[in-house]
């Protein structure tokens, strides 16, 4: 008999291990990241809010320097006619179309051409000016008499000023003045420019000495000074015993747009340019008309 077969049993298969699939890396995001993405865009969003609400508020003044023409008097504070330049200026301008507009100048400004500057003609007629005349108590400005001659000539309503150093002896400083300035009939009343403290002397000292200096000039002209000074100066040191002397203010502030109704005189800028003359000057606004001008002319 055939020995039966053996039967070799089938070999057991190897347990299939389960290929996992490598997880997808989450994103992460870093907590430093998120913030300052919302305030780069807050920021970007803030700009832009600023240049739209600038371009609004001084849509006046855009409107103003596109309307220009190339006979403009004073070129419109700016040297390049090509660029916008300051809006605050000429939104300033289209505000006080109805007021007269004027400048300042001293030895800065050195040899005026006074021939080239057209007084009456463009936009911005100019109808006055300020000039430098003295300084401390010797000080004398190089370019007053031929400024005092020519600004004459040349039509306009003319002023002197006296810049006032607060270490030095008023009456001196008056006496300066005196010496140096003859007012006549059609000139703009005296003016005392005070611009800082003084280093060795208290405030109540410093506005003794300024007293002195309007009464003896007021006494020698017989018309009352006017007072110049930026704003805060005049507010924190003068405001409460000069209140009678009318004010010629300055005030560059991106913030102000319009004569206040104290100010006589608002010198609103020092970055004008005007045909005659070399670099930058100080522009000012009247608080009136020609005829209240005129008016203020000594008889």
């Amino acid at each position: 008999m055939a020995a039966p077969k053996r039967t070799v049993p089938p070999k057991a298969k190897a347990p299939i291990k389960a290929v996992r699939k490598p997880a997808a890396k989450k994103k992460t995001t870093s907590s430093a990241t998120t913030p300052f993405k919302i305030l780069r865009w807050s920021l970007l969003l803030l700009f832009l809010s600023f240049i739209v609400a600038g371009i609004y508020h001084y849509r006046h003044g855009v409107l103003y320097y596109l309307g220009f023409k190339s006979s403009k008097r004073i070129d419109v504070i700016t040297k390049d006619e090509k660029k916008i330049g300051d809006l605050r200026i000429y939104e300033i301008v289209s505000r006080h179309k109805d007021r007269v507009f004027g400048f300042d100048i001293s030895h800065y400004q050195g040899s005026i051409n006074w021939d080239s500057i057209e007084r009456t003609k463009g936009d911005i007629p100019l109808d006055f000016v300020f000039i430098r005349a003295t300084a401390g108590v010797d000080g004398a400005d190089t370019e007053y008499k031929r400024n005092w001659k020519q600004s004459k000539k040349a039509g306009f309503i003319r002023g002197a000023y006296h810049y006032y150093r607060p270490d030095e002896n008023s009456i001196k400083q008056a006496d300066n003045f005196i010496k140096t300035v003859k007012l006549g009939k059609g000139d703009l009343p005296p003016v005392l420019d005070i611009e800082k403290v003084s280093g060795v002397q208290s405030i109540d000292s410093l506005k003794s000495g300024l007293r002195k200096w309007l009464v003896k000039v007021e006494g020698h002209y017989g018309v009352k000074p006017i007072i110049y000074s930026g704003e805060s100066y005049y507010t924190d040191f003068l405001k409460e015993e000069f209140t009678e002397y009318n004010l010629w203010i300055a005030n560059y502030s991106f913030f102000e747009e319009e004569i206040r109704k104290e100010w006589l005189f608002w010198q609103f800028t020092d970055k004008g340019a005007v045909k005659g003359i070399d670099g930058t000057v100080d522009v000012n606004i009247y608080n009136g008309n020609l005829d209240g001008l005129k008016k203020l002319q000594i008889q």
